[in-house]
């Protein structure tokens, strides 16, 4: 089809009006990210912490409905809310393994993932219908689905037939200084994590054995880490600490607590768009997409390395585009990574199932020329390069948008240039220096960044919004799109709510014991955030009972609470999920798709 009516818009949903009730949890964070693509929301009356939320939407492109549901593979009375989601997911299994128990995020995750894919979803159904689509677009996410999807590494390694290469034992950064300040550290490399420690005069066992649970955290959320280490930095000044880092090509931050950025505004979008300036040409005729496929018969390029892009790619296949990764001489090192379902790491296949590769040395200008020739023929490029590598090697947007002016070139970054001085962008270093290490748990716990990858994970989430929301103002504009998001992006969505509240008068922290799962007799349950303080005094007499006479007894007086999953390689088979998860041809375990398209 042709370009639609709406000639140059500079927003991709400038032309739409959309309706929007339900829980706040799940309906602000998704309309503050619907009103950034020019969207005209009509006035929500604030509606129940329970139910679902409905998002309606007429406009330009065309009509489209999502709907987002706390429970949507899980049973209704298991998840209510934020806290019963994380717990019934393993979410705070996975959090609290640098505790050796179950911890509560104290930060909405989960809502926020689900409103970021519902976002995503709508999206995809406007431009699968500006696309040629026929027929009712409607998307339904879930909160539960949203947890699942954001543990997929961490449950697909746990129902592997190999064992974790390091112990999944309690410990981890944040490290602290003489003088009481806490600091995350960074080394991307063994000899700047051994130069680092001996210059802080740390034992060179210590060194040797704490490398590889420290690189391995990524994976593991965990990283028991000789006490001795933490010994060597305890006897250290802060100012000594900071020598030490500079001279051994590590870095360290302190941990923060949450302040606008510079480059924040009320509202600051996670993500930028720009239009190029030249007309795209004609779309060839292709695949038209359907409604369970609305990105059918597109093409994606993904060069992407660890977390953030491939999970943007993985997205944007689910929802029918091809990709084709890019990947050094040789492979990505990180397809042998374990544990292995049939020589094949299982955390890969976590986020690159189902995708196509191409070997290109990027270094060598061959290469460059090949991948600008793939690029002509593509409709989203996508990478996560180290800040001035592509324009280092000449895949920069401005030379690859000279030979296909209708591309949507996307990069995920780390701080999205707006923090002078910033430390390495990556997601520990980036929860310390925005202070989701400080939200992230309550106030009678010491602030620490989350050994899940939250931000990782988040900010592909963001990524992939931002390349469909890319893909829709290219469909509206007849341009091609410039789009960018960011960890820092990720960083803010979580921690404007404490913001918000801080500025309004009250506390910038959860209280104490803020989603704390409960002991019971063989295991733990978690209790809705409303139901806290019921299912709080309690707690004594719920040790003498199972978890199910414990959930029977609050549930007759009107209580919300859930058992806390707590193994993930039994996920598969518990009640509340079973046939939610499917294996595919390595073997390997596959979480649900976030969305399911009508």
């Amino acid at each position: 089809m042709g370009h639609p009516a709406v000639i140059h818009a500079s927003q991709p949903l400038e032309e739409v009006t959309v309706r929007v009730e339900g829980p706040p949890a799940l309906t602000t964070p998704a309309a503050a990210h619907l009103r950034a693509l020019g969207a005209t929301l009509t006035p929500q009356t604030p509606g129940p912490h329970t139910g679902h939320a409905t998002f309606e939407a007429a406009g330009a492109p065309g009509a489209a409905t999502a709907y987002t549901a706390w429970a949507d593979v899980l049973p209704d009375a298991d998840a209510v809310d934020e806290a019963t989601v994380q717990a019934a997911t393993g979410m705070m299994q996975v959090h609290g393994r640098r505790d050796g128990r179950p911890r509560g995020l104290a930060v909405d995750y989960a809502a926020t993932c689900a409103s970021v894919l519902t976002v995503q979803g709508l999206l995809a159904a406007l431009l699968g219908r500006a696309r040629g689509g026929a027929g009712p677009a409607q998307v339904t996410t879930g909160a539960d689905r949203a947890a699942l999807l954001t543990l997929g590494q961490y449950l697909a390694a746990a129902n592997a037939p190999e064992a974790e290469a390091v112990p999944l034992s309690p410990g981890g950064p944040p490290f602290t200084a003489r003088c009481g300040t806490r600091f995350e550290l960074e080394a991307l490399d063994p000899v700047l994590w051994a130069r680092f420690w001996r210059d802080l005069g740390a034992p060179e066992e210590a060194i040797r054995t704490g490398w590889q649970p420290f690189q391995f955290r990524y994976a593991t959320a965990c990283a028991p880490i000789p006490e001795a280490l933490h010994r060597a930095a305890r006897s250290a000044s802060w100012a000594r600490v900071q020598q030490a880092a500079a001279a051994s090509g590590a870095e360290v931050c302190l941990l923060h607590a949450p302040a606008a950025l510079p480059g924040a505004t009320a509202g600051t979008a996670p993500w930028t768009l720009t239009p190029h300036t030249a007309d795209r040409p004609p779309p060839a005729t292709g695949t038209v997409s359907s409604a369970a496929h609305p990105l059918a018969g597109l093409t994606v390029l993904e060069a992407g390395r660890r977390i953030q892009a491939p999970l943007a790619a993985h997205l944007l296949r689910q929802l029918g585009a091809e990709v084709l990764r890019i990947e050094p001489p040789g492979g990505d090192p990180l397809r042998g990574m374990p544990p292995c379902c049939e020589d094949i790491s299982a955390r890969w296949l976590a986020l690159n199932r189902g995708k196509n590769a191409v070997q290109i040395d990027i270094k060598s200008p061959v290469g460059q020329a090949e991948l600008r020739e793939l690029a002509a023929g593509a409709d989203v490029f996508l990478h996560n390069w180290a800040p001035g590598k592509a324009e280092q090697l000449g895949l920069d947007a401005d030379r690859l948008t000279a030979v296909n002016p209708g591309l949507v070139y996307a990069y995920t970054g780390g701080w999205a240039g707006r923090l002078p001085g910033a430390p390495m962008g990556t997601d520990f270093m980036v929860q310390a220096r925005t202070g989701v290490g400080t939200v992230a748990r309550p106030a009678d716990e010491p602030p620490a960044p989350s050994l899940m990858t939250l931000l990782d994970v988040l900010g592909g989430l963001l990524g992939a919004e931002a390349v469909v929301a890319g893909l829709l103002l290219r469909e509206c504009s007849g341009r091609g799109v410039r789009v960018e998001s960011s960890l820092l992006g990720a960083a803010e969505a979580l921690t404007a709510p404490a913001l918000h509240r801080a500025a309004a008068g009250g506390a910038l922290r959860r209280p104490a014991g803020f989603r704390r799962p409960l002991p019971t007799a063989d295991g733990w349950i978690a209790p809705a955030d409303d139901s806290a303080a019921a299912a709080g005094a309690r707690a004594a007499r719920l040790t003498e009972l199972t978890s199910a006479q414990a959930l029977d007894g609050l549930r007759a007086d009107g209580l919300a609470a859930t058992a806390v999953a707590t193994d993930l390689g039994a996920l598969p088979q518990d009640q509340r999920l079973r046939g939610a998860f499917t294996r595919d041809a390595h073997g390997s375990l596959a979480v649900p798709t976030p969305w399911r398209f009508v």
